[in-house]
């Protein structure tokens, strides 16, 4: 089919093969969803209360744990109504809105592990200027920023994505991609959008995947040359930072190297990948931070009235 045009509607084909499934797929997706709600909600709440808390590190945590919220919401609902929907039917622009979210999410969340790596970096690095270099304004400017870029980068290649006519409107996704969008193009190159995505993912993934790599192997030499007690300390720090990081990393990259890749065989492999990279940070990224950091979980303690069995006090 040589010619293409704007098709008002896609069609999400997975859904039907698990139609059979729908309540019992609605009660999971349900449950991690409010899951994810409650776990970033407690986290947010207890680092805007506490004084204490309005630092760097925390507010870059409560930054997480926002976009974390964004990323969901514009995934989870919509997955809902279509598991339960018959015709799985989503609009162009309901479609787009969603590539929006998602992916304004996915970088949001690389950048923010970046800053939090810079934070870190400068903490255990350069300890007498970290007070100077990583103040309110500071942060706030890089948040900013990060925020910004995301946005303007995603608009600009939706904007591409948008302009193609396409000769198809099925979608073997759970959810709308960018990829399963532009593969449906036909009658025009798409070299501008591929020099488009490589930009994006170049400046939004691999640059800051560097960037991280990059901080920790400096920490790790400044650790290697400090105090066994000077470790600790840093290590405790560090390390929900780098689960994360990890974590994160490991599930995008799943979702970027199964995007362009469609079996039948690996159905299923597919689709718990594809959303892993939503679902996963989500879900442990306030249980390893509640639960590793003493400051954040002190206070989760005293939040749920169990600070007599706790070995920290509320105050």
């Amino acid at each position: 089919m040589e010619n293409g045009t704007m098709p008002s509607y896609f069609y999400f084909t997975l859904f039907k093969d698990f139609f059979h499934l729908r309540y019992f797929l609605v009660i999971v997706t349900l449950s991690v969803y409010f899951s994810i709600l409650l776990f970033n909600v407690i986290i947010l709440y207890v680092v805007f209360k506490e004084r204490r808390l309005h630092e760097p590190m925390y507010i870059l945590i409560s930054c997480l744990s926002v976009n974390d919220l964004f990323g969901s919401t514009g995934f989870f609902p919509r997955l809902i109504i279509d598991i339960l929907s018959n015709t799985n039917v989503i609009s162009r622009s309901a479609c787009f809105v969603q590539i929006y979210i998602i992916y304004t999410y996915a970088i949001s969340e690389y950048t923010i592990l970046s800053l939090m790596a810079y934070d870190r970096y400068v903490a255990i690095c350069n300890p007498l200027k970290y007070h100077k270099t990583m103040t309110s304004k500071v942060i706030t400017l890089y948040i900013v920023i990060a925020s910004l870029y995301a946005m303007f980068s995603m608009g600009l290649a939706i904007f591409f994505s948008a302009r193609l006519p396409l000769c198809g409107t099925d979608i073997a996704r759970l959810y709308c991609s960018n990829w399963s969008v532009v593969r449906l193009s036909c009658g025009v190159s798409t070299s501008t959008n591929n020099i488009m995505g490589f930009l994006v993912t170049t400046t939004t993934v691999f640059l800051p995947a560097l960037f991280i790599l990059y901080t920790y192997v400096k920490i790790l030499i400044i650790c290697q040359k400090s105090s066994k007690e000077f470790r600790g300390k840093a290590l405790q720090t560090c390390l929900p930072h780098i689960v994360s990081f990890v974590n994160y990393s490991i599930a995008s990259f799943c979702d970027i190297a199964l995007s362009r890749y469609d079996s039948d065989k690996y159905k299923i492999a597919g689709i718990v990948f594809s959303v892993e990279f939503l679902v996963l940070p989500a879900v442990f990224n306030p249980l390893i931070y509640g639960l590793n950091l003493p400051e954040i979980r002190k206070h989760i303690l005293c939040l749920f009235r169990r600070s007599k069995i706790a070995h920290f006090p509320c105050k």
